[in-house]
């Protein structure tokens, strides 16, 4: 066991590599139960976007326009679960487990024919003298520009919530729904176009794993990051900047137990591997441990469907 060969300037740089792909999902997934969506289909479309986003990359030689395409598949994913629950008022939670299962054997089909294939590489940004700041540089100053987009993302969301009209149209219909319709919103409307945005987002984590965590493709790759993404929802109380840090934690705790497995240390592998999920699992369960924290910020009307007659 040599515990000396793990470097910590590389291991926090790769914890934020490792922790955009779930960050990207997870925000979105935060815009849509803010509007009072539970959509548990985020596994479906986080390897939707993977391939379709892989598929498209390398087809055209693009990486911009994998990106792209992935969005678009995730947002398609979406919209078939927003037509079943938003129009024909389908339960929410299975409806999204379907998706789920839906997207990873739509995302099996597809990739096919590109198992072994590599995608076109997607370069770090190139910061000139920022990149090479001592340590600093290395951390924050090195990586692509998605790992930058999900930090901005971030940002933006906050700002859309805390600020903007439209965030608070957005947060009134997720906390009634029929008070949001007396005042005249189209409540259908706004929560369709939240899912269509979460399905974006979530499109978009899954290329990062395909295009740039690991570059290739592999079924069912995702493994379980679009549900540590809901996980990560309620850890963070429904709040953006809570988000990032659940998101970095996973992420740390990811690349940490892998360092730890090139080190040697005698412990079972599988068990390594299973510690990033079993520290989730443990957080939501302190987290839960008071009931009145986690609801005092949930979306009151959370899974509840709308019947525009009420």
């Amino acid at each position: 066991m040599d515990l000396s060969a793990i470097d910590p300037v590389i291991l926090i740089a790769s914890l934020m590599v490792a922790s955009t792909p779930i960050l990207l999902a997870a925000t979105g997934e935060l815009i849509v139960e803010k509007s009072g969506v539970l959509n548990l289909g985020v596994e479906g479309m986080m390897i939707t976007g993977a391939i379709c986003g892989f598929a498209a990359s390398v087809q055209t030689g693009s990486p911009a326009l994998g990106f792209l395409a992935a969005m678009i598949g995730g947002a398609a994913l979406s919209m078939i679960f927003g037509l079943l629950t938003q129009v024909l008022m389908s339960n929410q939670v299975a409806t999204g487990l379907a998706l789920t299962l839906f997207g990873l054997g739509l995302s099996a089909l597809i990739g096919q024919g590109y198992a072994g294939m590599k995608p076109p590489p997607t370069r770090p940004l190139d910061l000139g003298v920022l990149s090479d700041l001592p340590v600093i540089g290395k951390i924050v100053f090195s990586h692509d520009a998605m790992v930058y987009v999900s930090l901005a993302l971030v940002a933006l969301v906050w700002a859309f919530l805390r600020y903007t009209r439209a965030g608070l149209i957005l947060r009134a219909v997720g906390e009634s729904h029929e008070a949001a319709h007396a005042l005249g919103y189209k409540v259908v409307r706004i929560r369709l176009m939240a899912i269509g945005f979460g399905g974006a987002m979530a499109g978009l984590g899954g290329a990062y794993l395909s295009l740039i965590r690991v570059p290739q493709w592999t079924e069912g790759m995702t493994a379980g990051a679009g549900w540590i993404a809901l996980a990560l929802v309620v850890f963070a109380s429904w709040r953006p900047w809570r988000l990032l840090l659940g998101a970095y934690l996973f992420g740390g705790i990811t690349v940490l137990q892998l360092n730890l497995q090139a080190a040697g240390v005698a412990v079972p592998a599988e068990f390594l591997s299973a510690t990033p999920y079993l520290v989730t699992i443990l957080v939501l369960v302190l987290m839960s441990a008071d009931r009145s924290r986690a609801a005092l910020h949930a979306p009151a009307d959370l899974g509840k469907t709308f019947h525009a007659s009420s």
